[in-house]
């Protein structure tokens, strides 16, 4: 089975798909009647293959396209610029980390400070370092409010970087190798495949014409 010179090693599998779709939906067409019984499927897919060149010619126009935009695409893509890492560096986690921590040690300390204030309030009223302890309790409630708005800014600037961007230069390439793509494959069962699986089968049917009669003696 050669390939056609002008269809690349990369295409063959396309091409023999297309082909075995063809094959698959032959006793669906009329055109194609007598696939499977005066060939085989199997015939018809080795006769096709073989012809590979023939068949592949009749659509040589968009083929030449849709090599030539999916070349484009590939250069396209091999120039973009390398996508920057979006590791963080050594200090962010030493960032986060105090983030994390400081709403919680802050948080536990002003409930440790208040609590104790409020029991030397309760017991001697006079005592001025229950008041102190009671002032230091709402200043590390105060801190740990401030690393919990922090901690959830920090997340918020997170998703937001995190979520998928719009693309807008990328969309018009793909369409185009697509069109190209499907434009190339239509033209090839229309003007190729097909053609050429009812002129094999053409040439298989029987004679319709009238058959001779016997010779007369005379």
């Amino acid at each position: 089975m050669n390939v056609a010179p002008h269809l690349l090693t990369e295409d063959r599998a396309e091409y023999e798909r297309i082909l075995d779709d063809a094959l698959s939906t032959a006793h669906a067409r009329p055109d194609l009647a007598g696939a499977g019984t005066r060939l085989t499927l199997a015939q018809l897919r080795a006769l096709t293959l073989n012809a590979t060149s023939l068949v592949t010619s009749a659509a040589a126009s968009e083929y030449d396209h849709f090599v030539k935009v999916r070349e484009q695409n590939r250069a396209a893509l091999g120039a973009r610029p390398p996508v920057p890492s979006d590791r963080p560096g050594p200090g962010a986690g030493v960032v986060a980390i105090f983030t994390v921590l400081v709403p919680v040690l802050a948080g536990a300390a002003a409930v440790i400070l208040l609590l104790v204030g409020a029991v030397l309030r309760a017991l001697a009223p006079s005592l001025v370092f229950g008041a102190t302890l009671l002032t230091a309790g709402l200043v590390f409630g105060a801190v740990a409010a401030a690393g919990l708005l922090c901690a959830a800014a920090g997340l918020l600037v997170t998703a937001l970087r995190n979520s998928p961007a719009e693309v807008s230069t990328g969309a018009a390439p793909d369409d185009e190798l697509s069109r190209a793509r499907e434009a190339w494959r239509r033209a090839l069962l229309e003007r190729g495949i097909l053609p050429f699986l009812r002129d094999v089968l053409a040439a298989t049917a029987p004679p319709t014409g009238p058959s001779p009669g016997p010779p007369v003696n005379q």
